[in-house]
């Protein structure tokens, strides 16, 4: 596909923002973009386009399209302020949840927004590099390899990262984080405790 845009198929690229436009929406809203994901999603795209040619071949085209969004909403944050860009983000996750479906409980809707909001308020109490892995390996789902990339770090220092954030979430939430409490267990200390049984 890339290969396509480089000769100068734009319906190749057309084809690359479809698809990866929601993810870039997503990451943009998650890093503080607020009310502007849509401009920030827009302005990565096209700096995207404009740096292909610094694409490496055979590279992952979606961490390298979300370092490019984190960077354009960390400069879009920074012009509009800090307190502007957490009000927006609220609002702006508010906008974008899925419609619930009518076999879906009401009550455990309102306990999912509940902790949404709690998650949320829990994430803005991480440093920014903290905050940054948490939302790359587990709301834009991406894994250890692809956010290292996006990232622009080392493996080791994204687990050692993740693992700091996920213990500073865990004593602010109680212990009630879920599977990625299992996982931080498995991948992180407990892994290390097994290899010198």
């Amino acid at each position: 596909m890339i290969a396509r845009v480089r000769a100068g198929d734009a319906e190749a690229y057309a084809q690359l923002v479809r698809s990866h436009t929601g993810v870039a929406l997503r990451a943009a809203v998650a890093f503080g973009a607020g009310a502007d994901a849509e401009d920030v999603v827009q302005s990565a795209f096209f700096k995207a386009y404009q740096a292909l040619g610094r694409f490496r071949d055979g590279a992952p085209f979606r961490p390298w399209l979300l370092r490019i969004v984190m960077n354009e909403t960390r400069n879009t944050v920074r012009s509009a302020g800090r307190a502007r860009a957490v009000a927006g983000r609220d609002a702006c996750s508010r906008g974008v949840d899925p419609v619930i479906p009518d076999s879906v409980d009401p009550a455990a809707a309102a306990l999912a927004r509940e902790r949404g909001t709690l998650l949320t308020a829990a994430l803005e109490e991480l440093g920014e590099e903290q905050r940054q892995v948490v939302t790359c390996r587990y709301l834009l789902e991406m894994d250890e390899a692809e956010t290292a990339q996006a990232l622009g770090w080392p493996r080791g220092t994204v687990k050692s990262r993740l693992n700091r954030a996920l213990r500073k979430l865990e004593r602010r939430l109680g212990g009630q984080l879920g599977p990625e409490r299992d996982e931080r267990k498995e991948g992180g200390r407990g892994a290390r405790n097994d290899g010198r049984r």
